[in-house]
């Protein structure tokens, strides 16, 4: 992930000069948390619809993170933890495909409406702080 920002960032500086510029970049991430309530029984539908979307996420240009997590004393609510790299993302991400596909699979395990709150990051300050890396499997 880091290599190919290096190399956007010019060839007159030494290999750890362009690491270190890119490490201390300053991240003005979005964060959106959506606050899910599925319908009992549903649960498992839903990861696994969720699963899928996420990984596909994740892989998206503008998209830094993108967690799935569920609530421990209630496993009919969940958390989608969405990482937004520019203000661009969070509408290009309503128009994918995987996105669609989720949408309409979970449409009829929503126990109530979606909420979601959105929030910008102050800590991990950085784009290494937040971003996956891309190179690994998301298995």
């Amino acid at each position: 992930m880091f290599r190919q920002a290096l190399a956007k960032q010019g060839s007159r500086l030494s290999s750890s000069q362009k690491l270190s510029r890119f490490l201390s970049t300053k991240a003005d991430y979005t964060c959106v948390h959506v606050f899910v309530s599925v319908k009992p029984g549903t649960e498992e539908a839903f990861k696994t619809a969720s699963l899928a979307n996420a990984r596909s996420s994740a892989l998206e240009p503008g998209i830094a993170r993108f967690d799935v997590i569920q609530q421990i004393d209630d496993p009919s609510k969940f958390v989608l933890v969405e990482v937004y790299k520019n203000d661009d993302a969070p509408a290009a991400h309503k128009e994918t495909e995987h996105y669609n596909t989720w949408r309409e699979t979970v449409a009829d395990m929503m126990a109530e409406p979606r909420s979601a709150i959105k929030y910008k990051n102050i800590f991990p300050e950085t784009a290494e702080g937040w971003d996956y890396d891309k190179d690994k499997s998301l298995e």
